[in-house]
């Protein structure tokens, strides 16, 4: 994320309210692009099917494939996501750009075919239609491309374009399904397909932006792999932040609120809408961490390393260290309070619109949407400090602050739908959040008053040249591509 917060620091020193507004509009469409169109989209696309008069049986299968695809895929990505990112990293500081094309073809040519195969074998034995079967499929492909792509284009600096491609893809499938609507042709497959191809024209569009930015490939497809070894941590943290996060929604799914939509696919509307509410209200700190965390606190991280690296002073390493704990420290604290203040308001102004909105709200729904808020307020502080611990290459402590997330609010979740009360739904990723919080706060004031001697210590005395699973699966996958590791 450092590419995006040099930008934008650019951005923010220009005056004016205008110039201000664009900066964290442009951070916004970036950070929460892709989730905003899933959202509008979703919404959008419920509001013109109840319009155009299909069933309700017709509306919530619709939205069941969208969702199960949604998080199929991001499960499926959050395996690769950090892994991948630290190798991309690694390529643009070892200045090797051209390294980084081909380990994006790697990694989504593993997760199609290994995560459609998974995917295919639920959707065979799904229960619906073989058209749908095949529209899930589709989708379900074409969102694990534009998930990674999403990735790699943390290094793109080309704001207006990224933006531009966004609205485009949005108003596309907006506009086809107007047109359907104005045409009487409306129906779970033509909906789809609608997103399909909003999501499909974004995947394209973010490709080129891709290729502008990276035109040379060069070496294996596969190198990306040994990062898997040499990281392995930070795959497992992947995933749990994923389990932790969206874990929750699919254990309702099994529990009272259930509602069978047709063969496999369950829901839990009284559950899923105040879920899909509550989550907006962690926007403020995805953007704030962009904006302000990476703009002001990356320039003191980059001269405390480089003052390592260039054999600086104790006193000036010493005074270089207090000052970017001393911004880390207010950005950290400064970014808790937006998202209290975003969460407050949330509960009580969110809780007066969305009881005037046809959105189907009562005293349950309404219990859990102030639980979740209040959970997912937690989760951003959290997920925010967590990064904080990756870029000081903490992967120890990432790993078990995510693991307690994950642990604890399925734990809790499944205690819930067990032996809890209704109306307190939504407390067991309340306290996943909680330990999330505490276990990454006080790792994060534990390792930072030891920094030197991770930061000197970290190198092994004696290199090990152990040969792990998957250095051997790229080994095996070079040789059969006729590719021979540089490195």
């Amino acid at each position: 994320m450092a590419g995006i917060g040099f930008s934008l620091k650019k951005l923010f020193q220009k005056k004016g309210v205008f110039n201000l507004c664009r900066a964290y509009g442009y951070a916004g469409l970036i950070c929460a692009g892709p989730m905003i169109l899933g959202v509008v989209l979703l919404v959008s696309i419920a509001f013109l099917s109840q319009l155009a008069g299909m069933s309700r049986h017709d509306r919530e299968l619709l939205n069941c494939m969208l969702t199960y695809c949604l998080l199929g895929s991001l499960t499926t990505t959050s395996i690769f996501n950090m892994t991948v990112t630290r190798y991309v990293s690694d390529m643009l500081y070892e200045e090797k750009p051209e390294r980084i094309m081909p380990s994006f073809y790697g990694s989504i040519g593993i997760m199609l075919v290994g995560g459609c195969l998974l995917w295919g074998v639920f959707l065979h034995f799904s229960g619906v239609r073989i058209l749908y079967r095949l529209l899930c499929l589709w989708f379900y492909a074409i969102l694990i491309v534009t998930w990674m792509e999403m990735n790699f284009l943390t290094a793109l600096k080309d704001y207006k374009a990224l933006v531009v491609d966004f609205a485009v893809s949005l108003g596309l499938g907006l506009f086809l399904a107007l047109l359907l609507v104005l045409f009487r042709q409306v129906n779970i497959a033509t909906l789809f397909l609608c997103v399909i191809l909003a999501y499909g024209l974004l995947m394209a569009l973010y490709f080129r932006q891709l290729l502008k930015y990276f035109p040379e490939s060069e070496g294996s497809k596969f190198s990306f792999l040994r990062w898997f070894d040499k990281y392995r941590s930070l795959a497992f943290t992947g995933m749990f932040v994923n389990l932790g996060l969206f874990a929750h929604l699919v254990i309702m799914y099994f529990g009272p609120l259930r509602v069978q939509v047709e063969g496999l696919f369950y829901g839990a509307p009284m559950h899923d809408v105040p879920a899909l509410c509550a989550f907006f209200s962690i926007l403020i700190t995805t953007v704030n961490f962009v904006t302000s965390v990476e703009v002001r606190f990356y320039p003191q991280y980059r001269n405390y390393y480089s003052l390592f690296n260039d054999n600086g002073s104790i006193m000036d390493i010493k005074q270089a260290e207090n000052e970017m704990i001393s911004v880390l420290r207010q950005e950290l604290a400064f970014n808790a309070h937006k998202q209290l203040i975003a969460t407050l308001l949330f509960i009580v102004i969110g809780s007066i619109v969305l009881e005037t909105l046809p959105l189907g709200f009562n005293d349950t729904s309404m219990g859990i949407y102030r639980l979740l808020c209040a959970g997912y307020g937690l989760y951003a502080v959290s997920n925010t400090i967590m990064l904080i611990l990756l870029y000081f290459e903490d992967y120890t402590g990432a790993l078990a602050a995510t693991g307690v997330f994950a642990a604890v609010s399925i734990a809790a979740t499944i205690w819930q739908i067990l032996f809890g009360e209704i109306n307190y739904f939504g407390l067991g990723f309340l306290l996943g959040g909680l330990g999330f919080y505490l276990v990454s706060w006080i790792r994060l004031e534990w390792y930072t008053k030891r920094l030197p001697y991770f930061l000197l210590g970290r190198r092994e005395l004696i290199e090990n040249k152990k040969i792990g699973l998957f250095s051997r699966l790229c080994n095996y996958l070079e040789r059969r591509e006729g590719n021979v590791y540089e490195g």
